[in-house]
């Protein structure tokens, strides 16, 4: 007999059920894509508005995503204790508040605390997010659904180049930016309370009506043939909270395996480490060479925009070629395509090129890398596993914007700094080739999509209780 899981994983695509989700969860995610470009469009303008050094604008994007990693753990957590249903909706109403009123702050610093606390409620958006669609995307179809979940990113990121651009003109034009994406923000937070809970997360804590209510419903929508199903038992859960159920779930999922959690960090942070340090200086390096603000802030948007094409393109090829081979190989040649553009920065027309090259690659490693590291864990540590590695990154990244900016590029240049950088990814990925299994065709808690089979590392019997 089958499981809840197993009915939930094999039941057919419907845009009308699993897509809702989808749409939904990815409208989080555009905002999330939003928030972080917005950081690179207003360093330039709040250094002229607050008279700021170069490493003082770098504390905008630091501030926020340091934000950012203090919400990917907190609700990484929280998710795996109360539910994806309570914190998908939280974390975009915090975010919406405080962006409002950072819009409003009378001074830098009070911007900064602002931005930070506002990052705390965006942060939690991804992980949670990525561990609610995953449990209700059919394992066919998981590969290419989480990996276009991903599309939103590039969406979010090409609306706001094309908004700020826009407000080039306005008075205040940093605070009109901010002011922007919190209506949309607040009206999704109304529409995510009509989100079912996960029936994988239901089923894992026991209980056991309400996973069935959600089944026998997504069954019945989705026009799948009637069978019995059992829920089995529930893991014993200790029940700690707040940091101390951080702390917890920090110990389990290194102690699930070192080797894949390893493999997931040094991911996420070499490869968010590229990325953001392009996506927040990129304007201010390309005003830097001489270009205004619309040029630097269109060829920014341009680097997004060809990024669509490149999740698209990644949601056709993470199920043909598995997630490491497309990692693995796209990851270091878009690392490459930036120190490109840096050594062509005098020459307009290829440094245009070099950054949509980049763009283009980036965003074939990023939605593989985000479908990966979701799939290497097992539900009950699916999104705090995915939240701490986020986070690691986002601790990482946040303090990249203020290295890049004071030191980095003042002592070693762009090309010998985007070099350095490429290296650390080509590090990862060989790491990641070594350390961690291919998800390609597994079921979410171990197994291929005919038989089950063991997970990909062994796990010590003492330590198999908290999966």
């Amino acid at each position: 007999m089958k499981t809840g899981d197993q009915i939930v994983q094999d039941l057919p695509w419907r845009w009308g059920v699993q897509g809702k989700i989808f749409i939904i969860g990815g409208l989080g995610y555009l905002f999330d894509a939003y928030d972080i470009a917005l950081n690179g469009f207003l360093m330039p303008l709040l250094g002229g508005h607050f008279d700021l050094t170069l490493s003082e604008r770098g504390l905008v994007a630091t501030s926020n995503l340091v934000g950012m990693a203090v919400g990917a753990v907190a609700w990484g957590a929280v998710a795996d204790r109360i539910g994806r249903k309570k914190a998908f909706s939280i974390t975009l109403l915090i975010f919406a508040l405080f962006s409002v009123v950072s819009a409003l702050a009378p001074s830098y610093s009070v911007f900064l605390a602002l931005r930070f606390v506002a990052g705390i409620g965006l942060g939690g958006c991804i992980p949670v997010d990525y561990a609610l669609v995953a449990e209700f995307s059919p394992k066919k179809y998981r590969g290419r659904v989480l990996t276009a979940l991903d599309a939103w990113w590039p969406v979010g990121v090409t609306l706001c180049g094309l908004v700020s651009t826009a407000m080039l003109t306005l008075d205040n034009n940093w605070r009109w930016m901010l002011t922007t994406m919190t209506v949309p923000a607040l009206l999704l937070f109304w529409v995510r309370r009509g989100v079912p809970e996960s029936p994988v997360y239901l089923s894992k804590k026991g209980r056991e009506t309400e996973a069935r209510a959600v089944i026998d419903d997504l069954v019945a929508r989705t026009g799948a043939p009637v069978e019995p199903y059992a829920i089995p038992a529930p893991v014993e859960d200790a029940g700690a909270t707040g940091p101390r159920a951080a702390l917890e779930q920090l110990r389990d999922v290194w102690k699930f395996s070192p080797h894949i959690t390893s493999a997931a960090w040094l991911l996420f942070a070499t490869v968010m480490l590229v990325y953001y340090a392009a996506l927040s200086w990129m304007p201010s390096i390309l005003k830097a060479e001489g270009l205004g603000d619309t040029a630097a802030f269109m060829s920014t948007t341009l680097m997004s925009g060809v990024g669509i094409i490149g999740v698209l393109t990644s949601t056709v090829l993470v199920d043909l070629v598995g997630r490491k081979w497309l990692i693995g190989v796209t990851a270091p040649l878009a690392s490459l395509a930036l120190v490109t553009f840096a050594l062509l920065l005098d020459m307009p027309t290829g440094s245009v090129v070099a950054i949509a090259v980049f763009g283009f690659l980036m965003q074939l490693a990023i939605p593989a890398m985000y479908a990966y590291v979701s799939e290497l864990y097992p539900t009950l540590l699916r999104a705090s596993g995915f939240g701490w590695a986020s986070s690691f990154s986002r601790v990482l990244t946040g303090f990249a914007p203020l290295l890049f900016g004071s030191v980095m590029w003042p002592l070693l240049g762009l090309p010998l700094t985007f070099a350095v950088l490429a290296l650390t990814v080509v590090g990862a990925v060989v790491w990641m080739a070594v350390a961690a299994p291919e998800t390609k065709g597994r079921a979410l808690d171990g197994g291929t999509e005919d038989a089950p089979r063991a997970r990909p590392a062994p796990v010590p019997a003492s330590d198999q209780a908290v999966l």
